[in-house]
């Protein structure tokens, strides 16, 4: 059995709930019961679509220890003494989270950023893992519910917490952060993302600045150096209780500088300084950006006092997340095509990105390089001119053939060469048939769009109508 996580006590003494005389302790947390262990305390938190009060009952029978509940619903549960009442149920996970990080002598990191942010926790939770017991946020949980479910789900004693924070409005960053209370904080970079909700992108750097209000005293300030918003975001460090501001990227003034970036079809040789000590390492996932993110991570190693060597080191480990540059070979008509998946989500710099690890791929003579596009979402009144500006990507990474998906997208297929456009339909589901039906052996294809317009149904038709290899990280080249 596991250690518990939080005892009836604790419970009671971070949140004020009244407790059922049969929750002892906890060995996790959750808020989904599709994913609950048991030994969980499933938090019934409202969500956007569903109401947790409504899968009560399905936790407890799954195991979970007890199930915290509203006080205006606790009367609707037979299982009386198994539930722990309060009067909110988000609130009560934040409380917990916060008696999570005061109990706790781990060395926290926190990341934001447009663009980059899981793919950095997920180098930073392995570069830091291999130094001690690390806990980091999974998946994507990094709103006003992941970061509290995560750091209520840190054990006591872990090393390393790693936490990704991320925002769609100013002020949202604020109140995580005076959670999470970083050691050091990272902003990857500035992008126009979620743009619509800001006047600006001095809007959105200001926005991702707040991350910093919440750094432990003498704490550290990670910021990129060649973003435009460097000056911005290091006057947000300097007015937080940091210690020092540390830079990273190409520019000749990053204090982790990247002196030469190699891109191979399978991943980058990198050669860096770090204050001036140099460092080469394998990263073991396809992109320039990835490359460079992980400066970011040596950054955070060097605030923290971690070996930099073991760090560097492991980045050859890495391996894309489902949705964000997967790769799976595909057998097609007695050959081979490769699959990449980059469906998770989009914006313009990771639209980019994904175009430009479709054209690094080495082709077999008779292959082609496919892009499967849908709309990038919360691009305001740039949108229109932002997806027509994809054309300079698709052109210079000598993309075959284009399918697109929604409206936005009009602009990019009005601007594109007729010859390059294969479908273009307003529903991602519209172009399943088409694809599969397009592909032949020695393809390259990318999906890619907005988590709203659910890409993922391609990739899920390709994979389960071609039969798989059993690599599925599989890499050409």
């Amino acid at each position: 059995m596991r250690a518990p996580l939080w005892t009836a006590d604790e419970v009671r003494a971070a949140t004020g709930a009244r407790i059922g005389a049969d929750f002892f302790q906890a060995t996790g947390a959750s808020i989904d019961t599709r994913t609950l262990a048991s030994g969980d305390l499933y938090f019934a938190i409202k969500g956007d679509v569903h109401d947790g009060h409504s899968f009560v009952d399905a936790a407890l029978q799954k195991g979970g220890s007890a199930a915290v509940v509203a006080t205006d619903r606790a009367a609707e549960f037979k299982a009386q003494d198994r539930l722990i009442v309060v009067p909110d149920v988000l609130e009560a996970m934040r409380q917990l989270g916060r008696a999570a990080r005061q109990r706790s002598n781990a060395k926290i990191v926190a990341i934001t950023g447009s663009v980059g942010k899981t793919g950095t926790k997920e180098a930073m939770r392995l570069a830091l893992s291999r130094q001690g017991a690390t806990h980091a946020s999974v998946a994507s949980y990094n709103n006003h519910w992941g970061v509290p479910l995560t750091l209520a789900r840190m054990p006591r004693d872990v090393a390393y917490g790693v936490f990704e924070i991320g925002m769609n409005h100013a002020g949202e960053i604020l109140p995580l952060t005076a959670m999470v209370r970083p050691h050091v904080a990272v902003v990857t970079t500035i992008e126009p993302v979620h743009i619509e909700f800001f006047p600006s992108l001095w809007g959105i750097a200001d926005a991702k600045g707040e991350i910093f209000s919440g750094l432990e005293p003498g704490g550290t300030a990670v910021i990129n150096r060649d973003t435009p918003y460097f000056e911005r975001l290091r006057t947000h460090a300097l007015a937080s209780a940091a210690g020092r501001v540390v830079s990273f990227g190409e520019h000749e003034a990053a204090d982790i500088r990247a002196e030469h970036i190699v891109a191979k079809p399978d991943g980058s040789i990198v050669d860096v300084k770090v204050f001036g000590r140099p460092l080469t390492y394998r990263v073991g996932t396809a992109g320039r950006h990835i490359a460079l993110n992980s400066l970011s991570v040596l950054a955070a190693c060097h605030a923290l006092g971690a070996d930099l060597s073991v760090a560097a080191q492991s980045f050859a480990e890495l391996r894309p997340p489902v949705g964000r540059g997967e790769r799976t070979l595909l057998s097609v008509s007695g050959g081979e095509a490769l699959l990449i998946d980059e469906s998770y989500n989009a914006n313009p710099a990771s639209m980019r990105a994904a175009l430009a690890n479709l054209g690094a791929v080495e082709m077999e003579s008779s292959g082609r390089r496919i892009a499967v596009l849908g709309d990038m979402k919360e691009l305001g009144v740039s949108g229109p001119d932002l997806h027509k500006g994809l054309v300079e990507a698709i052109e210079s990474n000598h993309i075959d053939l284009v399918f697109t998906a929604g409206a936005l997208m009009k602009n990019l297929t009005d601007a594109l060469p007729k010859g390059l456009i294969a479908a273009e339909v307003e529903r991602s589901s519209d172009l399943i048939e088409a694809v599969c039906a397009a592909i032949r052996p020695g393809d390259v294809v990318t999906v890619k769009g907005s988590l709203s317009m659910q890409m993922a149904l391609i990739v899920k038709a390709l994979k389960e109508r071609y039969a798989l290899h059993d690599n599925a990280q599989a890499l050409k080249g």
